[in-house]
């Protein structure tokens, strides 16, 4: 296992649209592994495949309940609204007030290429909208209404 180096928001690799994963190979599972030691080192909550330079339609999530491994997630449904705060490894030192869904239920694979179903609500609702977009070349920052000033973020610490 290892530790990638995290794409910033300057990269135009986090532009791109990924390719979806055709076939789940040792090398697929690899990556996964070390999108986990990657996440964990940087203190993430969620990380996409674009985010390591990897333009294939993979994420993993784990808001402190366990870890979600999503291969071609697609949201197939939400409900509701929220906003708040966001943060993304690949833009440092920014965050950003973003709308999100409040519900959402997604479709993925797991690494064993058997298909699920989940839903999450609130922050990990929001973090499967905001990792998916990565997969579609879409940052926060996009997104966000807009971004807290200095300030703002030496209050919250």
């Amino acid at each position: 296992m290892a530790i990638l180096n995290i794409v910033t928001s300057e990269d135009e690799v986090l532009r791109k649209k990924c390719r979806p994963v055709d076939k789940i190979t040792p090398r697929t599972l690899t990556l996964l592994d070390d999108m986990l030691d990657t996440m964990r080192a940087a203190n993430g909550v969620g990380l996409a495949a674009p985010q390591v330079g990897i333009l294939r339609r993979i994420v993993i999530v784990d808001i402190g309940e366990g870890l979600i491994e999503m291969i071609n997630p697609e949201i197939i449904a939400t409900e509701g609204e929220q906003e708040g705060e966001e943060g993304c490894l690949s833009v440092p030192d920014e965050v950003g007030i973003v709308k999100r869904p409040n519900i959402v239920t997604v479709q993925a694979t797991d690494r064993n290429g058997e298909p699920f179903t989940i839903r999450g609500e609130g922050l990990l609702a929001r973090a499967f909208c905001h990792e998916i977009d990565h997969l579609d070349g879409i940052l926060y920052i996009d997104k966000a209404s807009r971004m807290l000033t200095p300030e703002e973020m030496e209050d919250e610490e």
